[in-house]
């Protein structure tokens, strides 16, 4: 290996000069990657306040005060639930009227009523607002995995979402498609566009991330699909507070070997159901806030590029005598060179050398005891 050498004083001022400029080049990357911190948790406060109300408190006080009226959260669940049960009854009599028999009494009574929030150590929300839970608002589907030993059932022209494509993003494509047999032979189903994902297993931090369906898609096991975009509550909505709730939801994991959720836990997890009117001003607020804190994220990352090529540049001006000026009278690297042969050459004739006779006569005493 080649190492260009200095004279001594001219080291001596690069390294003084490389000090001074790592450490101002340090407390800048220190300061931006500070920054970066900050709008991390600043995102979360957005967030939160978003999803209780905080965000649209003035909002609120000004419909109050212009006494506009709007359908509240109490009602907006109350008409979910029912079209619901609409919807599950129309598919019992279609079912039925399939397999020719007629409707059996009481058989409305067989609608599986969905679980409610249990309410425990849940925050107060504002006026006109309610907790209710994924399952009670949503439908929820778990996926599955068509069988690789049949290359027909792959390759097709459905989308087929994995959990480690569910990170905090909307899905727009997927690095996989199954085919209409694959969907056919297996327990999985195609979720409408503007579904919303949820990690349920994965390795990293994939658990109890979200994302949103832009395409319509099927998905594998390890991922739930909750199926907002069949109601009146904006996906992004949902979206915004699964993800203000990440690691709450990651603490909700079962399991000891390899802690995961499953689709009993998401259903029972809670939701803050506000008006419908202000589910969209809340969306529109955080999208705003949302754009100006990737914007500055984008902004410190080309920042912290930009750092790491100019910490290189000074090494490598550092390392091909552009870094400080060169000075005639300083003692040329030939001569240190010089020195340090002369040292080393005066270290190896002081080492003790070994004495060839001794051996030799070490090696019959030797010799002569054996016999």
């Amino acid at each position: 290996m080649e190492l260009p050498i200095a004279p001594v004083a001219e080291q001596t001022r690069i390294v003084e000069k490389l000090e001074e400029l790592l450490s101002d080049l340090d407390a800048g990357v220190a300061e931006l990657k500070a920054a970066q911190k900050k709008l991390t948790k600043y995102r979360q406060s957005v967030l939160k306040a978003a999803v209780e109300g905080a965000l649209t408190a003035d909002w609120r006080a000004q419909r109050t005060q212009q006494g506009e009226a709007f359908e509240t959260g109490a009602e907006l669940l109350e008409r979910i639930l029912r079209e619901r049960r609409a919807c599950w009854e129309a598919k019992q009599l279609a079912k039925l009227k399939e397999q020719g028999k007629a409707p059996p009494k009481d058989w409305q009574d067989n609608y599986p009523e969905p679980n409610q929030p249990t309410g425990h150590g849940l925050p107060e929300l504002p006026e006109d607002w309610l907790w209710s839970s994924v399952g009670q608002c949503f439908h929820v589907a778990v996926g599955a995995t068509p069988s690789r030993k049949e290359p027909s059932y792959w390759n097709g022209t459905i989308p087929w979402v994995s959990s480690g494509e569910v990170h905090f993003s909307r899905i727009k494509a997927t690095k996989e498609r199954i085919s209409e047999l694959g969907l056919k032979n297996s327990s999985t189903g195609i979720n409408p566009t503007g579904s919303v994902m949820l990690g349920m297993i994965g390795e990293g931090r994939t658990r109890g991330q979200v994302a949103i369906l832009d395409i319509e898609a099927a998905n594998n096991q390890n991922c739930a699909a909750i199926r907002v975009s069949e109601t009146d509550v904006p996906a992004e909505y949902v979206y915004y507070w699964l993800w203000s709730r990440y690691e709450e939801t990651r603490r909700g994991s079962s399991g000891n070997n390899q802690p995961a959720l499953n689709k009993s836990i998401v259903e029972r997890i809670p939701i803050p159901i506000a008006p419908p009117m202000e589910l969209k001003v809340i969306v529109g607020l955080v999208e705003v806030l949302l754009s100006q804190i990737e914007s500055q994220e984008a902004a410190i990352a080309v920042s912290l590029k930009q750092a790491s090529a100019q910490r290189q540049n000074i090494l490598t001006s550092a390392f091909s005598g552009q870094l400080v000026p060169q000075d005639p009278t300083d003692e040329p690297a030939s001569k240190l060179l010089e020195r340090i042969r002369a040292e080393r050459m005066a270290k190896s004739a002081q080492l003790p050398t070994k004495n060839p006779r001794r051996r030799k006569a070490a090696v019959e005493t030797d010799s002569h005891n054996d016999a």
